[in-house]
């Protein structure tokens, strides 16, 4: 098994308002291959699911295209399950992509819009996500999230696609 390199790139999230996070990332790898990595599901299983905090990814289905549909389930350390589902808005590889979360344990909560934009320089692609939560408690409980992880993971997976 490769042994994760250290990168130097952090993962930048700040909270806007009541309903808004945004976080950033800088990914050393072309912008293509980390909107592949976002979008097909035999990579997305393999950065997804925060390793470091002990979740692991159980099953992904995704169907890129406007109006496709998409669901994550990731297992817990305690053997506990989370699933996420949405429909993706807009698809514009590989600058673009925005879809919307539903945490399917609380349905009740809303959905949360995602735009994700992928902007390349010099080989390297700065990821900026951009989530819209319907509440200020989705937006509280979603802080507890793992992102940091998956996406150490992410920049992981990108360099050993080069």
């Amino acid at each position: 098994m490769p042994v994760a390199r250290r990168s130097t790139n952090r993962t930048v999230s700040e909270v806007v308002g009541d309903l808004e996070l945004v976080i950033t990332r800088t990914i050393d790898g072309p912008a293509r291959i980390v909107f592949d990595c976002w979008t097909k599901v035999e990579l997305m299983t393999r950065w997804w699911a925060p390793k470091a905090i002990g979740v692991a990814g159980e099953g992904f289905t995704s169907d890129v295209r406007v109006g496709g549909k998409y669901r994550q389930v990731l297992r817990t350390h305690d053997g506990g399950q989370i699933s996420f589902a949405g429909t993706y808005l807009e698809i514009e590889p590989p600058k673009r992509l925005v879809y919307t979360t539903i945490f399917e344990p609380r349905p009740e909560a809303g959905e949360v819009l995602c735009t994700v934009t992928f902007e390349e320089h010099a080989g390297k692609t700065n990821i900026r996500l951009h989530e819209k939560f319907p509440s200020k408690e989705t937006l509280d409980a979603a802080l507890c999230g793992g992102m940091d992880a998956s996406l150490d993971q992410l920049d992981d997976l990108v360099a050993s696609l080069l």
